[in-house]
């Protein structure tokens, strides 16, 4: 079975923004689109994309990102149940990474996914998920 891929809030941002690493999404989201083999993000990491957007961008471009821009690209939000929570607070307390990447490690390791991500604090987490850098 071929490996699945999830997106941080890193890369998401990095493909929004064109900053250094977004053609390597563009590319990832191309294929698949081509295959239908949506990419995973879980949905706290979308949450953490909104309110950095929010805070940056504004409330109304947020919006966008969530009810226009989010819909239109091949990604599968990943809900959380409590089980899912536990997981993610035990990677939390073993790994100095923040609590939100944590979901994004907790859905990869449960879904057999390879994280797509830039950011450099997932070099500490190496080791227990398959990364690919962009």
């Amino acid at each position: 079975m071929r490996k699945r891929n999830l997106l941080d809030s890193f890369a998401i941002l990095a493909y929004l923004n064109q900053e250094k690493g977004f053609q390597k999404v563009r590319d990832v989201m191309s294929k698949a689109q081509e295959s239908g083999n949506a990419l995973l993000m879980n949905e706290i990491n979308i949450g953490e994309v909104y309110y950095i957007l929010s805070r940056k961008r504004g409330q109304e471009i947020a919006d966008h990102f969530k009810d226009t821009i989010l819909a239109a690209l091949p990604i599968i939000s990943v809900a959380n149940n409590f089980d899912d929570v536990i997981e993610a607070s035990r990677i939390k307390a073993e790994f100095p990474i923040s609590f939100a990447d944590c979901f994004a490690v907790a859905t990869a390791k449960r879904e057999n996914a390879t994280i797509l991500t830039g950011d450099l604090e997932f070099k500490k987490i190496e080791h227990f998920v398959t990364i690919d850098w962009i």
